[in-house]
C-alpha cells in the first residue's frame, strides 16, 4: 500500500510538470516576435569587428527591438550592399583608355526590404595576358 501511494505522488507529480512546461512554451510561442506585429523593418547587418563577419541586425516594429545574428560575407560589393543579390552579365571587353572592363546587374531579390538599386555596373582592373605564357612556359620544361 505504501508503494502505490509513491507511485502515485510520482505520477501526479510528473503530470504537474509536463504541464508546467507546455504552458510555458505557449507563453514562449505567443509573446515571441512577429506574433504582435506584422511588419518588421530590419536593418543593413552590421559587423561585429572590421568590414565583415559575423554581426548583428537590428530590427524595429512599433515600440518592439530585436537583434538577430547575420553575416557579411567578406567578399561582398560595399558600393551595393550585402542584402541587396543581382544577377550579373558576363564582363565585357577592356576599355584600352581606362584599362578596365565593365558589367551590369539587375536585381535579384532584395533581404530585409533593404533599398537597392534596380541596376548596377561593377568595374574591376583589366588583367594583363601573362598566364597563356606563364602556361606555355610550364609545357616547354617537362620535355
Amino acid at each position: 500500500m505504501h508503494h502505490r501511494g509513491f507511485l502515485l505522488l510520482a505520477l501526479l507529480t510528473l503530470l504537474a510538470l509536463t504541464s508546467a512546461v507546455a504552458k510555458k512554451k505557449d507563453k514562449v510561442k505567443k509573446g515571441g516576435p512577429g506574433t504582435e506585429c506584422a511588419e518588421w523593418a530590419w536593418g543593413p547587418c552590421t559587423p561585429s569587428s572590421k568590414d565583415c563577419g559575423v554581426g548583428f541586425r537590428e530590427g524595429t516594429c512599433g515600440a518592439q527591438t530585436q537583434r538577430t545574428r547575420c553575416r557579411v560575407p567578406c567578399n561582398w560589393k560595399k558600393e551595393f550592399g550585402a542584402d541587396c543579390k543581382y544577377k550579373f552579365e558576363s564582363w565585357g571587353a577592356c576599355d584600352g583608355g581606362t584599362g578596365t572592363k565593365a558589367r551590369q546587374g539587375t536585381l535579384k531579390k532584395a533581404r530585409y526590404n533593404a533599398q537597392c538599386q534596380e541596376t548596377i555596373r561593377v568595374t574591376k582592373p583589366c588583367t594583363p595576358k601573362t598566364k597563356a605564357k606563364a602556361k606555355a612556359k610550364k609545357g616547354k620544361g617537362k620535355d
